[in-house]
């Protein structure tokens, strides 16, 4: 007689574009990341505990299963997370440099008001 222990959940959703491990916030590129560098699946889980230690063997097992793609989302979203602060930069350049502070601290900017 065969028993049904039940069914296993999904290891990776997809949440506005990025790829979430299980029920959890914590996004596979972490998982990945991790992974890349060495640690094993009881290292990350400790890291990151709201995940269970089957969640991330699942989230490893996602990733070599499906390599090429997941390196290539994960590839595209450096380009994307890289244009943004580009485009940010551009936008916002960081005004404040070491004499604007000096002259903040002396008194002396016109344009800083305490």
């Amino acid at each position: 007689m065969a028993s049904i222990v039940g069914t296993i959940p999904k290891p990776v959703r997809e949440v506005e574009g990025v790829l979430k491990v299980g029920d959890t916030r914590v996004s596979l590129d972490t998982v990945v990341y991790h992974f890349n560098n060495g640690a094993d699946a009881a290292e990350i889980q400790d890291q990151y505990d709201s995940m269970s230690l089957a969640q991330v063997h699942a989230a490893i097992a996602f990733y070599l299963h499906n390599k090429a793609e997941v390196d290539a989302y994960i590839a595209k979203h450096e380009a994307d997370r890289e244009r943004f602060w580009k485009e940010h930069e551009a936008k916002y350049p960081p005004t404040i440099t070491r004499e604007m502070l000096l002259a903040r601290k002396n008194g002396t900017d016109p344009n800083w008001k305490k």
